[in-house]
């Protein structure tokens, strides 16, 4: 399935592709999607549902995450064999994990607010996981079976905060816009295999990261079961699992963003955002 929000801010209403590519009002059978309702049995209730019998959203406007709100959302660091060479960085021995603030959640085709202050804004391509049931010490072989679906993130990241303030990653991850995630949350059973997936973002046209998930040093299946040694994974929790190669950190002179970029990412099965940056606020 390919589950979305559509609407206003604020205002979003959930909603099914369907087999013929039209969107379907789900809002008389869920309320909305986040925690416990986008946990693998949640999911199983709408897969069974008659799809053709929902209401066509003829105009559904603007896309919205495709979560409304998240627990946790936990990101990887230096998590693809190429990106970390481009940063200089030795490739980690374990993952690298950092945290996102839950408020930098927004759609994937909305703006990117630069934060006041701001001098090295980043783009960073990356597959999302979406837990989606309890999940402490699993083991590896297991732990795909705890995921409820994939989607495409931008891990948009401030350098300066990130690197040269002190302290945790956290400062340069978080601000309002930074956290695109969507268009759609894609169930499990049609990502068979996490690390086949080709990625890519392109900025004003001109592609910067084209890699494949294969490149990660640490799978979704390691990530997940490693994360979960660590704390307990909640339905909705969202993982950023790391960027491929071609960050305007790595690139000689560094490349940053700046207002009226644009950027457009693509995963493999998971659909394409598109945003355009704009000033601070």
């Amino acid at each position: 399935m390919k589950l979305l929000r559509v609407g206003p801010h604020g205002a979003e209403r959930p909603a099914i592709l369907d087999a013929d590519g039209q969107l379907r009002d789900l809002s008389g059978e869920v309320p909305d999607f986040a925690g416990d309702a986008v946990s693998q049995d949640a999911l199983a209730r709408i897969a069974a549902l008659n799809t053709a019998s929902l209401p066509v959203i003829e105009e559904p406007g603007r896309i919205g995450p495709c979560l409304s709100w998240v627990p946790n959302f936990i990101a990887i660091g230096l998590n693809y064999a190429q990106h970390a060479a481009e940063t200089g960085a030795k490739a980690p021995e374990e993952p690298v994990v950092f945290s996102k603030v839950t408020s930098c959640l927004s759609g994937p085709n909305d703006p990117v607010p630069l934060p006041r202050g701001s001098s090295k804004a980043d783009w960073e391509v990356e597959l999302g996981v979406i837990i989606g049931r309890d999940t402490l010490y699993v083991p590896e072989e297991d732990a795909l079976d705890h995921v409820a679906g994939y989607c495409v993130i931008n891990d948009v990241s401030e350098r300066a905060f990130q690197i040269e303030r002190g302290g945790q990653w956290v400062k340069g991850k978080s601000a309002p816009g930074f956290g695109p995630i969507g268009p759609w949350l894609v169930t499990a059973d049609e990502v068979p295999d996490p690390q086949a997936l080709d990625l890519s973002l392109a900025l004003n046209g001109e592609t910067v990261q084209s890699s494949n998930t294969s490149d990660m040093i640490f799978g979704v299946a390691e990530i997940v079961s490693y994360l979960s040694h660590f704390m307990l994974l909640r339905a909705g929790d969202i993982i950023a699992t790391g960027t491929p190669s071609g960050v305007g950190l790595g690139m000689s002179p560094q490349r940053f963003l700046k207002p009226g970029d644009v950027m457009e990412l693509t995963i493999e099965g998971l659909g394409n955002q598109r945003q355009e940056v704009i000033a601070a606020n």
